[in-house]
Order: C-alpha cells, then sequence, then structure tokens
C-alpha cells in the first residue's frame, strides 16, 4: 500500500513537473517553418523524457533511503506482472519516440534531398524562390536564377515565402549553418544539398560555416536578411544588373510618331 502512494506521488511530481516547462516551451518562437518542427519534437521527447527521469530517480531515492540501515537484504523476489508492464511500456514509449521523429524527419522542410523538394507541400498559389548558394574559401554568394541577380555575404530573403536553397561548393568541404532559422546543410563540391523553408519572421540572422575548412574558417560568416514581400522585391528591382525600361506614356509615344510622320 506505501509503495503504491509512493509510486502516485511520483507521477504527480512528473505531472507538475511537465506543466511547469508548458509555458518555457510556449514562449519560445520560431522563426521559421524548419524551426519551428525542430522544436516541436524537441518539446515532444522532453514531455517523454522528463517524467520518465523524475519516476526513475524518485524510485531510485526511495529505494535507497528506505533500505539504507538494511545490512541483510534478501534477494528480489520475481514479478511477471511487473516485468511485462514495463516491458509494454517501453514498447509504447520508443513507437511514439519512433513515430514521432519519422514524422518531423521526413518533412521536406527538414530534410529536402531532391530538386523538387517542397512542392508537394506548398499550396497552388505559392511561388517557390530558388537560389543558388556557393562557398569558398572564405565568404558565401549567392545566386536567384529567376530574378537575374546576384549577392554576396548578405542572403536577402521574402518572409512568408517557400525558398528552396541549392548548397554547393567551388573548392571543399563547408557547411551552411543558421541557427535562428533551423537550416544547416553541408557544402560539397560538385554537389547539390537542397534546403526548404519558410521563414515567417523578418529580421538579420547570423550565417555560420559550419565544418573547418581552413585558416580563414573562423571568418566565413555571412548574414541572412528576410525582408518584406515589397523590401525584397524593392532589392531585386535595385540589384538587377538589366533593368526594364520604362515605358513611354501616350503623349511622347504621339509626339514621336507625328515627327516620323513629318519627316
Amino acid at each position: 500500500m506505501r509503495g503504491k502512494r509512493v509510486a502516485s506521488l511520483a507521477l504527480l511530481v512528473a505531472g507538475l513537473a511537465v506543466l511547469a516547462v508548458e509555458p518555457a516551451a510556449a514562449q519560445s518562437t520560431a522563426d521559421s517553418t524548419t524551426e519551428k518542427l525542430i522544436w516541436d519534437l524537441n518539446n515532444q521527447l522532453l514531455y517523454i523524457a522528463l517524467p520518465i527521469t523524475l519516476l526513475v530517480e524518485g524510485i531510485l531515492f526511495y529505494t535507497v533511503w528506505k533500505f539504507r540501515k538494511n545490512e541483510s537484504p534478501l534477494p528480489t523476489k520475481e514479478n511477471r506482472r511487473l516485468e511485462i508492464t514495463w516491458t509494454v511500456a517501453t514498447a509504447i514509449i520508443l513507437l511514439f519516440v519512433g513515430v514521432a521523429s519519422y514524422l518531423t524527419l521526413s518533412s521536406a522542410f527538414v530534410t529536402a534531398a531532391t530538386p523538387d523538394a517542397g512542392n508537394d507541400v506548398v499550396e497552388d498559389n505559392e511561388e517557390i524562390l530558388d537560389v543558388q548558394v556557393t562557398a569558398q574559401k572564405y565568404y558565401w554568394s549567392y545566386e536567384y536564377p529567376e530574378q537575374n541577380v546576384s549577392a554576396a555575404d548578405t542572403l536577402v530573403l521574402p518572409a512568408n515565402q517557400p525558398v528552396r536553397l541549392n548548397i554547393t561548393s567551388r573548392d571543399w568541404l563547408h557547411a551552411f549553418h543558421v541557427p535562428g532559422l533551423g537550416l544547416k546543410q553541408d557544402a560539397f563540391p560538385g554537389q547539390s544539398n537542397y534546403i526548404f523553408t519558410n521563414v515567417t519572421s523578418t529580421g538579420e540572422y547570423q550565417l555560420y560555416c559550419a565544418e573547418y575548412c581552413g585558416v580563414g574558417h573562423s571568418q566565413m560568416l555571412g548574414s541572412v536578411d528576410v525582408r518584406t514581400q515589397e523590401d525584397f522585391q524593392t532589392w531585386v528591382e535595385a540589384n538587377d544588373p538589366e533593368p526594364a525600361a520604362p515605358a513611354m506614356n501616350a503623349t511622347a509615344a504621339n509626339g514621336t510618331a507625328t515627327n516620323a510622320t513629318a519627316g
């Protein structure tokens, strides 16, 4: 009877601990779809691990305290019901961890392995922005093929739009890493590795090379500048090497036609 009370108390403490963790987890804000998926998985695993840890440690401390003066301990008796219970409980926990991890890691926002990654998760009215990210000793360069724009050091992205980054290298191994957005991908020479994400908050985020690449590795820094759709379009137009010719107004067009006729 006393053992049941101790077990109930341990479960109660575990439940209170989970409730205490919940507000802290709710306060964490994700700035990208990728980061949100990763943090959601971390929180789910935490909710499983914390009660188990508290329960096991509680039983351990209770056992040590209860039998601290027992100089002639009796051998443990077989309890088949208890063994079946913890075996089934362990199987359920591992199944939950496996399913939750698979659902997160199989998402295109976390693991993008092909050039078509993300096409199946975007809505019909959404347009994916493709950016070629190239690493080289010791800086980053970016190309926007559809916008005909290139940049270096600072990667400019629009907020609330799906983005597909093609990560590669010109010389040797590097790694594209933006911790604030939950993004990380290796850059291999002659190989394309893809990142698919959707940044939901504007602002500037630190970019690192996360793979040692030589004496200038620590200086291989950059930034990701996330802007509103309007500001991003303004940046594209300002950096377009071949801006569109301004359209002639009707008065100027008529004047040109008259002069041509008179000539």
